[in-house]
């Protein structure tokens, strides 16, 4: 199961490392200069690809932008880790 998590990671966030470059504004959105439906979803999955241990160094800006959006306060309250029940 985990590689075929990291065959899809791969797949997926080649295309999106090179879209980010492409698109992203300022470097801390995915697209444009302001948080999006991207920037919500992407950081989710770079949570997931950390937890599940994937290799996220081809990957930098993917990563530069979530560390930024991950010091946003509504991105910080919902982190797994942040919730009630977190373990």
């Amino acid at each position: 199961m985990n590689a075929w998590y990291r065959h899809w990671v791969v797949e997926g966030f080649r295309a999106l490392e090179e879209d980010a470059k492409r698109v992203s504004g300022d470097g801390r959105h995915m697209f444009g200069t302001t948080v999006s439906l991207a920037d919500v979803c992407i950081v989710p999955q770079m949570y997931n690809v950390r937890r599940l241990k994937c290799d996220v160094e081809a990957y930098p800006t993917l990563c530069s932008i979530c560390a930024d959006l991950e010091t946003l306060p509504a991105f910080a309250q919902a982190a797994p880790e942040a919730q009630p029940d977190a373990s």
